[in-house]
């Protein structure tokens, strides 16, 4: 090789290392500042009250603030985008969810964000049931009692939902499917509006993740018929599980992990997910956890990742199956 030949490739060689060094001293150095972890959900429901308690652990173990950003809307679609649009330099991170990444984009092909190819996976968080609830006034105490009502007046009784094609949506439109039933389904801007309207019995029904429902179960406020999950919760040992009630294709409740921004540097998500491993060690944030139902689900980017892709892929299943659409 000729010695012009040696400068250039030396050069071509100092120029790579030029060009990756910003990355190495940023993930070497991240975080310098606070980090915005965007809730696709508006305040006061389970996505936001599983990402402020992660926040408050994970900041301590940074070494910076983590601060929660609410963008609810569309079934969680406003936030998912936002995050999905964010610079990839680990300062915005979101919460993904059974809704944002599976039913949301399995009814919603159109989406301005795609659930695989936009986000680096960082790591799942915690799975928790939902649960079917009425108003009290509702004269059914069982679900097979509600299914009698709603077979009888198609149309006549309602459902609160936190948005269009969220988990809350697809779901009761699948059991309706198996049921046999049709409710009149009412979208939300999130859960805590839906839940809200569901206890004033504006709406009759609704599906939720237990964390938000339980006090409201509890006090009487709503009436529990129905558990998603593969087994009945602790919490509510007396509620029967969709599957023993005969739908064996409702045994699976909602989970909430984290994402970034795709391209986000592997050694920043790396960080992020000991951070949040760390946290979940945590000995409050396993009791508070525990108290409104959730299980730890702490693994690693790539088996989130694969999480996500089966979440989806069983959503377009279900939407398929259930003919299920926006119009």
């Amino acid at each position: 090789m000729s010695v012009r030949a040696s400068f250039r490739a030396c050069l071509m060689s100092c120029g790579i290392a030029l060009t990756l060094l910003p990355w190495v001293a940023s993930a070497s150095e991240y975080p310098d500042k606070p980090i915005k972890l965007v809730v696709p959900f508006a305040p006061g429901g389970s996505t936001d009250m599983v990402a402020r308690l992660l926040a408050e652990k994970m900041g301590p173990v940074l070494g910076k603030t983590v601060v929660v950003e609410n963008r609810g809307g569309g079934g969680g679609a406003l936030g998912a985008d936002a995050v999905a649009k964010a610079a990839p330099d680990g300062y915005t991170i979101g919460m993904a969810t059974v809704s944002t990444h599976g039913a949301n984009p399995a009814l919603n092909p159109r989406l301005s964000y795609d659930p695989i190819k936009d986000f680096s996976p960082i790591s799942n968080i915690m799975q928790v049931p939902s649960v079917f609830v009425v108003h009290p006034s509702m004269p059914s105490k069982t679900m097979k009692e509600f299914i009698a009502l709603a077979k009888a007046a198609p149309g006549k009784y309602s459902f609160a939902s936190p948005g269009n094609g969220s988990l809350g949506h697809v779901n009761i439109e699948l059991f309706m499917d198996l049921a046999g039933i049709d409710l009149l389904h009412v979208p939300y801007k999130g859960a805590a509006q839906a839940s809200n309207d569901a206890l004033s019995g504006v709406v009759n029904a609704m599906t939720d993740n237990l964390p938000s429902t339980l006090p409201h179960v509890k006090a009487g406020k709503l009436r529990a018929l129905a558990v998603l999950a593969p087994q009945r919760s602790p919490l509510l040992p007396e509620v029967p599980t969709y599957k023993e009630l005969g739908f064996a294709e409702m045994s699976e409740g909602g989970w909430f992990g984290l994402v970034a921004p795709a391209g986000t540097s592997p050694a920043i998500i790396k960080k992020l997910n000991e951070a949040a491993h760390k946290a979940m060690q945590n000995e409050e944030f396993k009791t508070r956890a525990a108290a409104i139902g959730g299980i730890s689900m702490a693994n690693t980017p790539e088996q989130f990742g694969l999480q996500i892709r089966a979440a989806l892929d069983k959503y377009r299943r279900i939407v398929a199956k259930a003919k299920i659409s926006l119009e």
